[in-house]
This record gives structure tokens, C-alpha cells and sequence, in this order.
């Protein structure tokens, strides 16, 4: 958990100016009488503007823990808008990352989002929509990237666990296609709009076909009639 102002961190902390009064100051003016002067009234009006308001956020993730040690041997992360926008929550996820990537724990980490900058690898040369990092403790700082886009499957992989433990794989896009069927997600989203961040002219082609065949999305003809 920790707290966050929204796209951008604000740390509230010492005043740059402080208005103070001694203890004689103080004694004199509550002896003294009060006058009333006359003020000349300012041209300057206030305007309404919001302040920034810390919001606490809940941050989930999975671990792999032996039973007998409670021994924490994978950690699985599904990267969020928080984690991956600039700010204190990237900062944040960032540590804790360091802190993994410097234990003996396996670390699985899934990035489904297009929009904000990746996490820091190094020796990566192919660029893409989405990413899953899977860092073995023992093979460090080696790691596999399973890098891929929106029109492609999404990838399956072994879960990292002990030398001595079977390894189950992982099949993402099994995953996502039973979450989305069991969430009714294909009557919750508005698939009229434009994904965000755009995307480029023939992908945005390919999602207008896709959509149009897996009526998701109307067609130019059938939108023309209803608005008749």
C-alpha cells in the first residue's frame, strides 16, 4: 500500500515561509486595542482550483511460498496504470522490484499495458506492445522476454519454481479468454471507441476488422441505418 496523488506524486513537507509571533508580541496585542483602518479593496478575485489529495492505493500481486518454510519462491506481477506512470507508485514498484531481482525468488512479470514506459531492461532490440519478463534467481541477470503485440497471441511460459519442483505452464491467453467470458466483458466495454493509446493506421485497420467480424463493432451500412 502506499499513497499516490494521481498522474503525478506530491510531497507535502516543510514550508518554504512561516509566519510566527514572539511571546512579548503576543501579550501586547492582546493588551492593545483594536483599530479599524480602512482597507482598499483589491481588484483580484479568487478563482475555484482543486488540490491534489492523496489517495491510498491497494496494490495486488501473487507469491509461490513453500508450505513447511513459508519460503516466498516466485513472485508474480500483473503491472498496473500505477506501476508503470510516472510518479511515486513507479517509484515504489520500482524497489520493490530491485529488492526481488536481488533475492533468490523467481520474479514473473506481466506488462499488458500499452500506454507509459516500460520497465528497465538491458539488451532488449525488439519493440512491442506488451511484455512478459520471467527472471530465474539462478540465471540472473539473464532473463527470458516474451515480447509480443495486440494482434498476437498472447504467450505461455513455465512457471519458475524449485530445481526439484514440476514446472506448470502458464497459458496466458487461456487465462484472459476465460476471465473475459466469465466477466461479460463483451457487454461491459464500448468496442465504437478508439483504443488509448492510438494505435497505428493498420493496426487500427486490423481491430476494425476484427471487431466488425466478431460483431463487436457495427459496420458503416448498419450504423447509417440506425441513425435514419
Amino acid at each position: 500500500m502506499y499513497e499516490t496523488t494521481g498522474e503525478q506524486s506530491l510531497l507535502v513537507g516543510i514550508p518554504d515561509v512561516a509566519i510566527q509571533k514572539s511571546q512579548r508580541q503576543a501579550q501586547a496585542s492582546s493588551q492593545s486595542v483594536a483599530v479599524i483602518e480602512p482597507v482598499t479593496k483589491s481588484s483580484t478575485q479568487p478563482q475555484t482550483v482543486r488540490v491534489p489529495m492523496p489517495i491510498t492505493v491497494r496494490q495486488g500481486f501473487l507469491e509461490v511460498r513453500e508450505v513447511a518454510s513459508k519460503e516466498v519462491i516466485t513472485a508474480i506481477e500483473l503491472l498496473s496504470p500505477i506501476n508503470k506512470r510516472t510518479g511515486l507508485g513507479r517509484q515504489k514498484y520500482e524497489n520493490k522490484r530491485q529488492q526481488v531481482l536481488a533475492s533468490d525468488t523467481h520474479l514473473v512479470e506481466i506488462d499488458l499495458l500499452r500506454a507509459h514506459q516500460p520497465m528497465p531492461l538491458f539488451g532488449e532490440t525488439l519493440k512491442s506492445h506488451y511484455r512478459v519478463l520471467v527472471s530465474r534467481s539462478e540465471s540472473r541477470p539473464q532473463a527470458q522476454l516474451y515480447s509480443f503485440n495486440l494482434n498476437d497471441r498472447l504467450p505461455s511460459f513455465l512457471l519458475p519454481l524449485k530445481s526439484k519442483d514440476s514446472e506448470p505452464i502458464v497459458d496466458l491467453q487461456a487465462l484472459l479468454t476465460d476471465i473475459y467470458q466469465r466477466s461479460g466483458y463483451d457487454l461491459k466495454l464500448n468496442y465504437q471507441q478508439d483504443p488509448i493509446p492510438p494505435l497505428s493506421k493498420k493496426e487500427t485497420a486490423w481491430l476494425d476488422h476484427l471487431l466488425k467480424t466478431e460483431t463487436l463493432r457495427e459496420n458503416e451500412s448498419t450504423t447509417g441505418e440506425h441513425d435514419s
